[in-house]
C-alpha cells in the first residue's frame, strides 16, 4: 500500500482519478492550488486507487494523505 501525500499546503483544485483506476508512475492525479499556482501531484509508483481521502475544494497541509494506492 502506498500513500500519496501533499507536498505543500493548499486547496485541492481538481481530482483526475477515481477509486479503482489503474495509475502509472508519474501520472498526474491531483491538482493542488497554492499561492495562485497550480501544482500537480503525481503518483510515485504504478498501482490501483484504493481510496481518495480528499474532495475538490478541501484545504490540505503538507504531508496530508491524499490518495491510497494498492
Amino acid at each position: 500500500m502506498l500513500q500519496i501525500t501533499s507536498t505543500m499546503a493548499g486547496t485541492i483544485l481538481q481530482i483526475n482519478i477515481s477509486v479503482g483506476d489503474q495509475v502509472e508512475r508519474n501520472q498526474e492525479m491531483v491538482i493542488l492550488e497554492s499561492m495562485k499556482m497550480e501544482i500537480p501531484v503525481e503518483s510515485q509508483e504504478a498501482g490501483i486507487v484504493k481510496e481518495i481521502k480528499v474532495s475538490e475544494g478541501d484545504f490540505v497541509n503538507e504531508g496530508d494523505v491524499l490518495i491510497v494506492l494498492e
